[in-house]
C-alpha cells in the first residue's frame, strides 16, 4: 500500500503529453496479487488474448500471401477467364464471316504493330487497293472490284486482326500481373502462361494462313483462289484449343473455391463422382470431346477446299449415299509415280472425299452422343451419376441435335453465309457441351489433396 501510494503524486503532477511518451510501469506488487487471487475482472485479459491472437493470424496470413505460389486462386481470375473465352469463341464466329464474305485477303501484309490502324487518307486507300489488285484473287475472282467495294471486304479483315491484337493484350498483360503479384496457384499459373504462348502461335499461324492465299504455287492454276486447308484447319485448331484452355481453366477455379467454402459436401461429391460405376461413361465421355473436336476439324478441311458446295442434298450424295469409287480416290491428286500418296491425299485434298469424311464423322457424334445419353439413364449408372452431370448430358444432347439441323440446312441451302457461321459457332458450342461434362465427372488431384488439407485442419 505504501509502494501505491508514493505512485499517486506522479499521476497528478504530471502533463498529459508526457504520461504518453513515458514507458509504461509494470504493475504494482499490490495488483499482482488481486489478479493472482481471481478477484480481479478476466474480460479485460481474454480480450487482450483475444487481439493477440487475432494479429498472430494476420501476421501468418500475411506471410502466406508473400509466398509463391498460393494454393487458390482469386475467383476474379476466373471470371476474366471466362469472359476471355467469351472473346475467342466470338472471333472464332466472326473469322468464319471474314473467310465465307471472302475478305480475308484484302490486307495482303502483316504489320502487328502500325497495322492496327486502318488507312486515314484517300492516298492509303488507294495504296492499299493497289497492293490487293495484285493478289491472285483481285486478278481471278474480283477484276471488276471498285474502291468503296474493297473497303467492305477490308474492314471486315480490319476488325478480324483488331479483334485478335484485342484478345492478345488483354490476355497477356493480365496474366503478367497476376503471376508477377503471386496471385494464382502454381498450377495456374503454368497455365496462364500456356494460353499467353499459344496466342502469340496462332497470330502467326493465322497470317501463316493468310500468306498461302497470295501465291499462285499454293493452289491449282485456274482454280478459285483460296487459303491452304491445312493452315486453314491448324488456325482453327488453335483457336479450339485455346478457347478449351480457358473455359476449364475458369470452370476449375471456381469449383475448387465453391468445393473449399464447404469441405464436407465436397468430400462427398468427390466420392460420388469417383464412383467406379461411373468409370465406362467418364472414359466415353473424354472419348466423345476427342470426336467433337475431330469432326470440327474435318469440317475445316471441308470449308478450306469449299467442299460444301459439291453435293448439296442429304441423306444422298447423287445417285447414292456415297459418290463413285473412282471419284472418291482419283489420281489426280496423287504426287508420287507409285501413287503411295494416292488415299491420303484423296482424304486431305478431294473435296468429294472430304465431304464423305465429314458426314460420316458428323453422323457417327451425333449417334454416338445419344448413345452416351441412352447409357447414363440405365440401371446403377442413373443411381451413381450426379445431378448436375444428368444435366450436363441432357444439354449436350440438345446441343448435338441442333447442330446435326444446321448442317443439313447449311448443306442443302448451298452454304448461306448466316447458316454456314451459324454452324461453324454450334461445333463449338458443342464442344463447350462435351468439356463442361467431362469436367462434372472429374475432379483433379490437386484439388482433392486441398479438399483433403482443409478437413484435417478443421477437424480439430
Amino acid at each position: 500500500m505504501r509502494r501505491a501510494a508514493l505512485q499517486v503524486p506522479s499521476k497528478f503532477f504530471v502533463c498529459n503529453q508526457c504520461l504518453r511518451q513515458a514507458p509504461r510501469r509494470s504493475p504494482s506488487p499490490i495488483l499482482n496479487i488481486v489478479r493472482s487471487r481471481g478477484y480481479a475482472d478476466a474480460k479485460p485479459l481474454e480480450n487482450l488474448a483475444a487481439k493477440s491472437a487475432a494479429a498472430a493470424a494476420a501476421q501468418a496470413q500475411a506471410q502466406a500471401s508473400k509466398e509463391f505460389p498460393k494454393k487458390t486462386t482469386s475467383k476474379g481470375v476466373a471470371m476474366w477467364l471466362l469472359g476471355s473465352a467469351a472473346s475467342v469463341f466470338g472471333i472464332v464466329v466472326f473469322g468464319g464471316l471474314t473467310r465465307l464474305t471472302e475478305s480475308g485477303l484484302s490486307i495482303t501484309e502483316w504489320k502487328p504493330v502500325t497495322g492496327s490502324l486502318p488507312p486515314m487518307s484517300t492516298a492509303d486507300w488507294e495504296a492499299e487497293f493497289e497492293k490487293y489488285r495484285a493478289s491472285p484473287e483481285f486478278k481471278i475472282l474480283n477484276p471488276h472490284m471498285n474502291l468503296d467495294e474493297f473497303k467492305k471486304i477490308y474492314y471486315m479483315e480490319w476488325t478480324h486482326r483488331l479483334w485478335g491484337r484485342f484478345i492478345g493484350l488483354s490476355f497477356v498483360l493480365p496474366s503478367l500481373y497476376f503471376v508477377a503479384r503471386r496471385k494464382v496457384s502454381p498450377k495456374m499459373a503454368f497455365n496462364l502462361l500456356g494460353i499467353s504462348s499459344l496466342i502469340g502461335v496462332q497470330g502467326f499461324i493465322g497470317w501463316w494462313m493468310v500468306k498461302s492465299g497470295l501465291k499462285d504455287d499454293l493452289f491449282a492454276p485456274g482454280s478459285h483462289p483460296r487459303v491452304s486447308q491445312y493452315r486453314l484447319t491448324a488456325h482453327l485448331a488453335t483457336a479450339f484449343i485455346c478457347y478449351s484452355w480457358m473455359l476449364v481453366s475458369g470452370i476449375t477455379i471456381l469449383r475448387t473455391r465453391r468445393m473449399l467454402a464447404d469441405p464436407a459436401a465436397a468430400a462427398t461429391a468427390i466420392k460420388a463422382i469417383q464412383n467406379p460405376v461411373l468409370n465406362t461413361l467418364r472414359r466415353s465421355v473424354f472419348g466423345i470431346t476427342g470426336l467433337v473436336f475431330l469432326t470440327a476439324m474435318s469440317g475445316a478441311l471441308v470449308a478450306g477446299l469449299d467442299a460444301g458446295l459439291i453435293y448439296n442434298e442429304f441423306p444422298k450424295m447423287g445417285l447414292g449415299y456415297a459418290p463413285p469409287k473412282s471419284e472418291l480416290f482419283d489420281k489426280f491428286y496423287s504426287r508420287k509415280e507409285d501413287r503411295s500418296d494416292l488415299w491420303w491425299r484423296n482424304m486431305l485434298e478431294n473435296p468429294s472425299l472430304v465431304q464423305l469424311d465429314h458426314r460420316i464423322l458428323a453422323i457417327t457424334t451425333f449417334c454416338t452422343i445419344l448413345s452416351l445419353w441412352a447409357y447414363s439413364r440405365t440401371g446403377k449408372v442413373f443411381a451413381a451419376l450426379p445431378r448436375n452431370a444428368k444435366k450436363g448430358t441432357t444439354g449436350l444432347v440438345h446441343l448435338v441435335t441442333l447442330q446435326a439441323a444446321l448442317g443439313i440446312s447449311t448443306l442443302v441451302y448451298m452454304v448461306p453465309t448466316h447458316l454456314a457461321a451459324t454452324h461453324q459457332a454450334g461445333a463449338l458450342a458443342v464442344l463447350t457441351g462435351a468439356l463442361v461434362l467431362s469436367h462434372r465427372l472429374h475432379v483433379p488431384k490437386s484439388t482433392v489433396r486441398l479438399i483433403e488439407k482443409r478437413l484435417k485442419q478443421i477437424k480439430p
